[in-house]
């Protein structure tokens, strides 16, 4: 059983790494902080982005993972 958890474990990290390296920076820069941002159709509907899917997926991975994580250090597996 701790193996077959194991070799989950490393697969959900694979993908963590992979998902949190596919995101975009939130960075925008000094043009950004100093024009204000932008209101474009874009701005306002951030929840139906690829953005906010990836953030919903990452926050999936990374709860799989501490799940895994806490059951493979734990004593009764």
């Amino acid at each position: 059983m701790k193996i077959a958890l194991t070799i989950i474990f490393l697969v959900i990290c694979v993908a963590l790494i992979v998902i949190v390296l596919m995101q975009e920076g939130k960075d925008n820069g000094l043009t950004a902080t100093l024009s204000g941002g932008s209101d474009s159709y874009w701005s306002k509907n951030k929840k139906h982005s690829k953005e906010a899917v990836m953030n919903k997926v990452t926050a999936v991975i990374l709860t799989v993972f501490f799940i895994l994580a806490i059951l493979i250090s734990s004593k009764w597996i």
